[in-house]
């Protein structure tokens, strides 16, 4: 059988059209990946107790094992509202992390600043820019 380019062309543009197996399909034997655990939350710091209770999230959240992003944002419509956006490698990191002695002592210390939670959402992250990848938690 001869290949012509028309035969040779097909068959790559044919070829590129398969879906690729990701490694879980590879390996039927391994199991597939927890996937990332996100929260997004609303926290209510005394009236201006906001920046004091910024000051102790960053100080107390710097090394979080499985942590792929924490960030902390000032509500612009509320001067007392603060947004905490996380991405954990998987859900049990996140629950881990709770335990860890240095947010322990920033749970401590900023309780007595915050006034009250509100809205929270529990996401399934998926990616994004900025982010940390899952590999270099």
């Amino acid at each position: 059988m001869t290949i012509t380019r028309r035969t040779a062309a097909t068959t790559l543009v044919a070829l590129a059209a398969l879906p690729l197996a990701t490694p879980a399909q590879s390996r039927p034997d391994r199991k597939e990946a927890a996937p990332m655990y996100g929260l997004i939350g609303k926290m209510r710091a005394q009236p201006g107790q906001r920046d004091a209770l910024v000051a102790i999230l960053l100080e107390g959240t710097a090394a979080m094992p499985g942590c792929l992003s924490y960030g902390i944002a000032k509500d612009k419509q509320d001067a007392d509202a603060l947004w905490i956006t996380e991405t954990w490698i998987d859900q049990a990191s996140h629950k881990a992390s709770l335990s860890l002695p240095s947010v322990q002592a920033a749970i401590a210390k900023g309780r007595p600043l915050i006034a009250g939670f509100g809205e929270r959402f529990e996401t399934e992250p998926v990616g994004g820019h900025g982010m940390m990848s899952k590999k270099s938690a």
